[in-house]
């Protein structure tokens, strides 16, 4: 049996990770509420602050690290589920949420008393603001086949597309986190923290580093560049349409799933290899066919400007689609999917290269959100078949998790899994 001591997870005087280096005043907060001496920002609303200096807000109707603007770094880990009691995984979740809104509001978590024991919190973030931090949490169909007797969500293992070539131990997993952050050693921190908190209830099974987000969730936020060179995520989901997300992503609290998944979601998680030196070798027009967008620009192929809604009607002299039939945009759009969309939140990621044929070990962590898996995998058959893009791709890792709904303040992630 695994006990939880007050000393292993104390609830109250908490340093600020800031003021442990700058003032050196004592911050008396709750962790469970959760409350900072960082400023407390919406998401929508950091214009003027330095990205570093971000608060995003842990407790609220949905989970923070979905519609929130894509920050610039990641940490995802999936933990398999060690242990065979389930108050031991209730009370580990519990302590997990009080260590993630007090890593969320930039606090140091706990306090330490006996210089005998190793310290509570792990302190490589001591001294580091808030940084955006958002950590988001999920359970994988793993996770309802334990005899925990917990509610289970309608959540099946992706089926296996053509071309994957999958890594059982960077696949799958009973519980995700996603750690995001302005700054990579806060994200490290959150997973690490969460880690070492759950020896003897979970291990990790494996974690991803990212950088370079994909993805846009704001009209105001500026449309980056994937490791192809193309900007990405164009056609995203905006958080200023409440109907699509209703639509595309959050669980409606009517539906027939657990109550813990209300307003919730689903998260898919694909690792998604880059053949870069085969990519950078081709001719500039074939990049752009194979995308079906312009390289400089981001403008469809059919358009002039990045906002020009894709025309994949507009055909040339020879009558040839403008936008090939096999490209990337044509085949993820919406035009091919009978209407389906998901929410994408992917980032850039490299790991050194591979001994066997010397080339860069690098590509796209692709995070997606939507309601129902189906979504995802309407999309991802397109792609799988016909996407011009797959002779230099190939997905590695795969996985699909539950996403709970947000927390109320004095609620936690333990009591939200098991009450319902």
């Amino acid at each position: 049996m695994t006990s939880y001591s007050e000393d292993s997870f104390p609830k109250e005087s908490h340093f600020s990770r800031r003021g442990l280096l700058v003032g050196g005043g004592l911050a008396s907060i709750g962790v469970a509420l959760g409350i900072g001496t960082t400023r407390d920002l919406s998401p929508d609303n950091r214009n003027g602050v330095p990205p570093s200096e971000s608060l995003i807000p842990f407790f609220g109707t949905h989970q923070a690290g979905i519609a929130t603007p894509p920050q610039n770094h990641l940490l995802f880990g999936a933990f398999d589920v060690t242990t065979s009691r389930g108050d031991d995984l209730r009370a580990m979740l519990n302590a997990w949420s009080q260590a993630a809104a007090a890593m969320t509001a930039g606090q140091v978590v706990g306090t330490t008393t006996n210089t005998y024991a190793p310290p509570v919190d792990t302190g490589e973030a001591r001294g580091l603001p808030a940084a955006g931090l958002t950590i988001t949490i999920g359970y994988g169909p793993g996770l309802f086949t334990k005899d925990f007797g917990l509610t289970a969500p309608r959540l099946q293992p992706l089926p296996n597309f053509p071309g994957d070539n999958l890594t059982e131990n960077e696949s799958y997993g009973d519980i995700a986190i996603q750690c995001c952050a302005d700054d990579p050693q806060v994200a490290f921190h959150a997973l690490h923290m969460l880690a070492r908190m759950g020896l003897g209830v979970v291990q990790l099974r494996y974690s991803q580093l990212g950088f370079g987000r994909t993805s846009v969730t704001t009209a105001s936020q500026d449309v980056p560049r994937n490791l192809l060179g193309f900007k990405d995520g164009i056609e995203n989901l905006r958080t200023n349409s409440a109907r699509d997300y209703a639509r595309f992503v959050w669980i409606d609290p009517h539906a027939s799933t657990p109550r813990w998944q209300h307003h919730g979601t689903t998260m898919v998680v694909r690792k998604i290899r880059t053949h870069i030196e085969s990519w950078s070798s081709s001719s500039l027009d074939t990049q752009e066919a194979v995308i079906g967008r312009f390289k400089d620009s981001g403008a469809p192929l059919s358009g002039s400007k990045m906002d020009d809604a894709p025309d994949f009607s507009a055909v040339d002299q020879y009558n040839n689609y403008v936008i090939p039939s096999s490209s990337h945009v044509r085949l993820a759009s919406q035009h091919s999917n009978g209407g389906m969309t998901i929410l994408r939140r992917g980032y850039g990621y490299s790991e050194g290269i591979s001994p066997q044929s010397g080339e860069m070990l690098c590509g796209l962590y692709f995070i997606c959100f939507q309601k129902d898996p189906h979504q995802f995998v309407t999309v991802q058959n397109s792609l799988s078949l016909a996407d011009a893009l797959n002779d230099y791709i190939e997905h590695v890792s795969s996985a699909v998790f539950a996403i709970p709904g947000g927390l109320a303040k004095g609620d936690a992630w333990g009591d939200q899994l098991f009450r319902s």
